[in-house]
């Protein structure tokens, strides 16, 4: 009695336990899909940013670049879908023995990951697009873009994703940038600063000294394309968690409300500047200052409590302000959209605010919430190697094609406007005789 006592006791433990591990089996299976399904949505909308970067570009230039300025939003999201995936990913997320550089053969990467990653290298390259709009070759451009996406964003991006150096024993902190304020933001940014400089500024911009402004045709357009941006970073920043399913949703859920937080900070950071140096709130200026904001939470909206995140956008957003003042007054670098300011300083400032005020858990890692200086200066490090290599690339890129292709188009070609001279068509057909579309 007592042995078959046992034998049944011990079938219905065996039982138990093989249930047990088929639950766990079907829990894991189940979040796995979750992920995939969330990272495909988050991707999704990150793609729709490529609308909103072409209404913004468009809307805040004049009218006659129109098509040309739709014209390169499209090539980014074609050239960048193909060259990422047939050499961009592995150079980011393939083997290295250094932590510099990375690779695994061509045609890398499958599904939800890669179809997610394009998008963000799709995005560096967009951010040039506005800086040297009006003025610049197509087939410059083109060439640009497909260095970017294949070679310069993703070499960048392995160095934080991949486990690359920033993340070595050397480091006096582990460098923290979660959704690219540095890798994706700077990086275009930077890019977009030297391509400005390198093609010139458009004829009119400065006359005698002085800065003339050339105002953008539609401000609608342009804050219809804030709207589609504020709106595709929430996939942008929580599709960065990678996984939905238990602490996962939680985190991802506490990403996007940060980063909408940091976004209504950074609008009204450069909205109030604005009221106050200009006399009156500037639209063009707050709508830049609400993508500053959204930019200074990307690297720390998963180490950043939500008075933190208010914080940070709202510096942003009144920091980008007196950054396109400078770039524009001081440096006399035409920058059409003011996308280096934008991506650039606010991307950078957006790394190193993680260094002051920034949190991981319950624990503050930042100078000014008990964690020292360690992880201030790994941030720092970040934003200098960022801006290096994006600045000394950019350079050697630009400077090949200005003496192989050009950068620019003619004097002619430019008053006529590039949607006639570079695409043979207009944008908008028929008799227009407002001031600013000429």
């Amino acid at each position: 009695m007592t042995t078959l006592f046992s034998i049944t006791h011990f079938l219905l433990a065996q039982d138990a336990t093989a249930n047990t591990k088929n639950l766990e089996d079907a829990v894991s299976a189940i979040k796995g899909d979750m992920s995939m399904l969330w990272m495909l949505l988050a991707g999704i909308l990150v793609f729709f940013m490529q609308a909103g970067f072409t209404l913004v570009e468009s809307g805040m230039t004049r009218s006659k670049n129109a098509v040309n300025i739709a014209m390169k939003n499209l090539l980014d999201i074609c050239v960048g879908s193909i060259s990422f995936w047939f050499i961009g990913y592995s150079l980011m997320y393939g083997d290295s023995e250094n932590g510099w550089f990375f690779w695994s053969g061509l045609m890398q990467g499958e599904g939800a990951d890669l179809f997610f990653q394009t998008m963000f290298a799709a995005t560096a390259a967009t951010i040039v697009s506005g800086a040297i709009a009006g003025r610049t070759k197509y087939t410059t451009y083109a060439i640009f873009s497909i260095v970017m996406t294949a070679v310069i964003y993703p070499i960048a991006g392995g160095w934080e994703w991949n486990g690359g150096w920033l993340n070595s024993e050397s480091m006096p902190a582990e460098f923290i940038d979660f959704a690219g304020s540095s890798i994706v933001h700077s990086v275009g940014g930077w890019a977009a600063l030297v391509a400005a400089f390198m093609v010139g500024p458009r004829i009119g911009k400065f006359v005698d000294g002085k800065v003339i402004p050339i105002p953008g045709h539609n401000q609608v357009l342009a804050t219809l394309g804030v709207f589609i941006l504020w709106l595709g970073w929430f996939g942008f920043n929580g599709g960065s968690q990678l996984a939905w399913g238990g602490d996962d949703s939680s985190a991802a859920s506490t990403v996007v409300l940060i980063t909408n937080l940091a976004a209504a900070a950074g609008g009204l950071g450069a909205l109030i500047t604005t009221w106050i140096w200009y006399g009156k709130p500037n639209l063009a200026q707050t709508l830049n200052g609400a993508l500053a904001g959204l930019v200074s939470i990307t690297a720390g909206c998963g180490n950043m409590t939500a008075g933190g995140a208010l914080l940070a956008g709202l510096i942003g957003g009144v920091i980008v302000v007196f950054s396109i003042e400078f770039i524009e007054k001081k440096l006399k670098i035409d920058d059409a959209i003011g996308a280096a300011s934008v991506h650039g300083v606010a991307g950078a400032w957006g790394t190193l605010v993680i260094g002051l005020w920034g949190v991981d858990g319950d624990t503050g890692i930042g100078l000014f919430n008990g964690g020292g200086f360690a992880q201030l200066g790994a941030q720092a490090i970040g934003v200098l190697a960022y801006a290096v290599w994006a600045i000394v690339l950019s350079i050697i890129v630009f400077g090949i094609l200005k003496y192989t292709f050009g950068l620019r188009v003619t004097e002619e070609e430019e008053i006529q406007g590039l949607d006639i001279s570079e695409h043979g068509s207009i944008a908008y057909p028929g008799k227009r005789q407002r001031e600013y579309d000429e």
